[in-house]
């Protein structure tokens, strides 16, 4: 069993986001190592080490101000400073009070924008797993007007990367650096960033293969069910999706799209306006456990997000079964293989709506492509998809870092 120093700024199994899939690591990584967690307890909620008593955690009080904008701080991070302080400071007393750690791990923040207290201690360590730094495509970007002013920021991310030493300094000192795609190794390439090792590996998984209803006993002439889930920003794709709506009109095909965000009401706009109250169906923000329900549901899961680094609802889909259309770039590219689903290349608006458009129509009219792919989903699902295997992963890389 190793001793593992892990650095997560924000950790919380009841939250969302970040928070969440840094908590998921921790739990399921403590089961194998001694982990020692530098983190934040954000103020009105459950601290992290009484949600995992048998994890030694060390907290810091989120500053109060940063609750009060929970999007713009899970963007700009403007606690992620002090925090660093914090830590930087904790690791040198443990060093000196002589504790011992074999090796140093750091899962949040995802977008690689951020510089490790790793990076000065001689620990050996594993940084990621990281993303983010893709660009919309230059025919989308005059639509992102709903795009919150913060969220622009990410522009000058590949710029951080060439100029930033400390940023630099933390990638190319890790042992192993974790991209949540392969589009990550090809960006630090071309930054020339120096690796001394690199591995793709999602950010968070699914726990085991839901079970599933059997679609093929489903009404072969009966209405085929969409379903996109994501928050409403324009990236997601949600639009895409509701303009491919208006090119399905002879076809028995219904959206369902559970979400909210600064986009929703754009697309109820544009789901008024081309008179699809009826086949597009907006049910807003629905808890995590509601989920299940809509991916039982389905028979096709639309997720045309065209800026996604990740995408947790794509591993959650093809466990259910479902058959994918997605873009061809970022998170969804490398998840979703040939015998899972068709990827679309996003380069306009009004082309990306055409392709998803056609797409999904091949998967309709062909049931047999429709329930072959469902089946490949989630093949491939249990082979790249689960907890189990990127822990155990995880836990090699350690053991080699170390030694």
């Amino acid at each position: 069993m190793l001793s593992v120093l892990v650095i997560a700024p924000t950790c919380d199994g009841e939250d969302v986001g970040e928070a969440w899939v840094a908590f998921q690591w921790v739990r399921r990584l403590a089961a194998e190592h001694r982990l020692t967690v530098l983190t934040y307890h954000k103020r009105g909620r459950t601290p992290a080490r009484e949600q995992l008593p048998h994890v030694r955690f060390v907290e810091w009080t989120e500053p109060a101000v940063l609750g009060r904008a929970e999007r713009l701080n899970s963007m700009l991070k403007p606690g992620y400073l002090p925090f660093v302080r914090n830590a930087t400071r904790w690791i040198r007393s443990a060093r000196a009070r002589g504790e011992h750690f074999d090796v140093g791990h750091q899962f949040v923040p995802i977008a690689v924008r951020y510089p490790s207290p790793l990076r000065a201690t001689g620990l050996p360590y594993l940084f990621g797993p990281v993303g983010g730094c893709l660009d919309s495509p230059a025919g989308f970007r005059g639509e992102e007007d709903s795009t919150p002013w913060y969220m622009r920021l990410r522009g000058i991310d590949q710029f951080r990367l060439r100029r930033d030493p400390w940023l630099r300094g933390t990638l190319e000192g890790a042992r192993t650096v974790l991209g949540i795609s392969g589009y990550v190794e090809e960006l630090l390439r071309e930054q020339r960033v120096v690796l001394q090792g690199f591995e793709s590996m999602a950010d968070t998984g699914i726990d085991a293969l839901p079970a599933v209803s059997d679609r093929s006993t489903r009404d072969p002439a009966g209405t085929v069910h969409l379903l996109h889930i994501g928050r409403a920003v324009r990236t997601k794709g949600l639009r895409d999706a509701i303009r491919a709506m208006t090119h399905l009109s002879d076809l028995p095909v219904v959206l369902d799209s559970v979400g909210d965000g600064p986009d929703a009401a754009e697309c109820r706009r544009l789901v008024s306006a081309h008179g699809l109250t009826d086949r597009v169906r907006m049910h807003g923000t629905v808890p995590r456990g509601g989920l299940d329900a809509f991916y039982r549901a389905a028979d096709i899961f639309v997720f045309p997000s065209y800026r996604e680094p990740g995408g947790t609802v794509v591993f959650e889909a093809m466990g259910h079964g479902l058959p994918l259309v997605v873009a061809d770039r970022g998170g969804p590219a490398s998840s979703v293989d040939p015998g899972s689903g068709l990827r679309i290349s996003p380069r306009t608006p009004e082309q990306y709506a055409h392709d998803i458009a056609d797409a999904v129509r091949r998967l309709v009219v062909d049931r047999s492509l429709r329930l072959s792919l469902g089946e490949g989903a989630r093949r491939r699902a249990a082979a790249v998809g689960l907890w189990d295997s990127r822990v155990a992963r995880v836990g090699q890389l350690y053991r080699e870092a170390a030694g």
